[in-house]
């Protein structure tokens, strides 16, 4: 996983390189936490450009780090998904929390 951090407007995008299953989703999650406590964001922007699958600890992934985002005072959103991860975002019901944008309007 990649992340970069943009100090300006206070965000940081954290680019998901590998699929998200069970087997690498904790990992994952120790990752995103050390650089959610490292910068302390108003903003997480998750990037999904190189995810072809996720399974439902995706999903429990994004909504824990969604939970500790709030819990700081910032919002989340998720950029550059494929159908099939969008469906599994649907189906889930986690687009209602974390919104879906366009990469030209957040970048």
């Amino acid at each position: 996983m990649d992340s970069k951090f943009d100090e300006n407007d206070n965000v940081l995008y954290l680019q998901i390189t590998e699929e998200i299953d069970h087997h690498k989703a904790e990992k994952i999650r120790r990752l995103m936490d050390n650089e959610i406590t490292r910068f302390m964001p108003r903003k997480i922007v998750f990037d999904f450009s190189n995810v072809s699958f996720m399974d439902s600890a995706g999903i429990g992934l994004l909504i824990g780090r969604y939970k500790l985002i709030k819990l700081l005072g910032g919002t989340a959103e998720i950029i550059n998904i494929n159908k099939t991860i969008s469906k599994v975002l649907e189906m889930s019901g986690i687009l209602k929390i974390i919104p879906i944008q366009n990469e030209e309007n957040v970048c």
